[in-house]
């Protein structure tokens, strides 16, 4: 891929998140990374496999999900373009403790979790960005355990459409019925209440 090209949609996706970040940085990022595009359906990584990896989702959508006891499989989170994914192993993980898939044909560059860190020791820029993600990440999972706790299936459901816009039309309900933590039948229930109001 052309290193350019990917330098200008780093930057975009900076912008969108509003953090400044050097063409010198995402250079040295980008040469650090290796470039790969995955099959819509295809697993990315499963549980139990290290963590040494991590990625950052360019294009496409990714799927992290849990297997409970029954063999089912329960959504923990969508990673559309410009999200992270396989990103366990900056948290003290050595073992990958979900399921990453691809939802659509996806683009992700994937750097060494090592390389990253030391990127942090190394650049106070850095570690500023790094700072506002981690922040970003807190904020998503105090929303998420606020609607279960708080929240009826309804108005968790209107959430999910405001902090995904777009992405109902291009998951398939089963996803977003486990991520809302109810069945795919009173997701369908929901969706038709909404219509009729």
């Amino acid at each position: 891929m052309d290193k350019k090209y990917i330098v200008d949609q780093l930057k975009t996706m900076a912008d969108r998140y509003d953090i400044e970040v050097s063409d010198e940085l995402l250079g040295t990022i980008v040469g650090k990374a290796i470039f790969r595009v995955i099959p819509k359906g295809e697993i990315i990584s499963s549980i139990g496999n290290d963590t040494s990896i991590a990625g950052l989702v360019l294009s496409g959508i990714t799927r992290c999900y849990y297997i409970d006891g029954d063999g089912n499989d329960i959504t923990r989170g969508f990673a559309p373009a410009g999200s992270m994914c396989m990103d366990e192993g900056f948290f003290g993980y050595s073992e990958r403790i979900c399921m990453w898939e691809a939802l659509e044909e996806s683009t992700i560059m994937f750097c060494k979790t090592t390389d990253i860190r030391m990127l942090m020791k190394e650049s106070v820029d850095f570690k500023d960005i790094w700072i506002t993600l981690l922040e970003s990440g807190m904020r998503y999972k105090i929303y998420r355990e606020n609607g279960f706790l708080v929240e009826n299936a309804t108005e968790r459901y209107l959430h999910f459409k405001k902090q995904y816009p777009g992405l109902c039309e291009r998951i398939a309900q089963k996803h977003i019925a486990t991520y809302l933590g109810i069945t795919p039948e009173s997701l369908c229930r929901i969706k038709n209440s909404l219509k009729e109001t």
